[in-house]
């Protein structure tokens, strides 16, 4: 039994990318639905952030939504998800999908992906919350990504012990169980500052 009740999943919604990408995508959520985990996400339909939910709900999960009013406007929103908030910016889409989540997955995506990525991952540095963030790096795709966190760390911009904000995993299989042995302290603060 898992100890997160609900995890918010970062992806990209371009459909023409890798079968293996859209393949991870509809595994992961049948893993969720199977684990009574709520998916939380970006409302849309579209891309691996549609699989996603499609494969919840096929398989008897729960999604929450949660889509700007811009992007919902132009019908882009996912219609068949247990709940869908309809919120007015990206600040208050971002926010509210901390605030539903017990922890974080990063699956590829494009620059959207990679913003909520840092967002997240800074967030925790701050001590602004205390959840798990797991980066999928299925087929090497988040390497490039995890090579200049490395790059930043060697030129002073960040201390070693920083990259322990997120936890990388390179299969499905290993996804659940780094959300369950994450480290779970809140990091101090003060203590960012080099």
């Amino acid at each position: 039994m898992s100890k997160i009740k609900s995890l918010c999943v970062y992806c990209g919604s371009s459909i023409n990318v890798d079968e293996d990408f859209k393949t991870l995508a509809h595994d992961m959520g049948k893993i969720l639905a199977e684990n009574n985990i709520r998916l939380v996400y970006g409302g849309g339909k579209a891309g691996l952030m549609g699989i996603i939910a499609d494969s919840v709900m096929t398989h008897g999960g729960e999604v929450t939504g949660i889509i700007p009013s811009h992007i919902s406007d132009r019908e882009i929103q996912h219609k068949g998800l247990t709940e869908l908030h309809i919120v007015d910016s990206m600040h208050v889409r971002k926010q509210m999908m901390v605030d539903h989540s017990d922890a974080f997955l990063v699956l590829p995506g494009g620059v959207g992906t990679l913003d909520e990525t840092c967002e997240i991952m800074t967030w925790r540095q701050l001590g602004i919350h205390d959840k798990p963030i797991v980066v999928a790096d299925i087929k090497n795709y988040w390497t490039p990504f995890i090579t200049m966190i490395d790059h930043i760390i060697e030129q002073g911009f960040m201390r070693p012990d920083d990259k322990n904000v997120i936890s990388v995993v390179k299969t499905l299989e290993e996804i659940l169980p780094a959300i369950e042995n994450a480290p779970n302290e809140t990091f101090d603060p003060s203590s960012k500052w080099i």
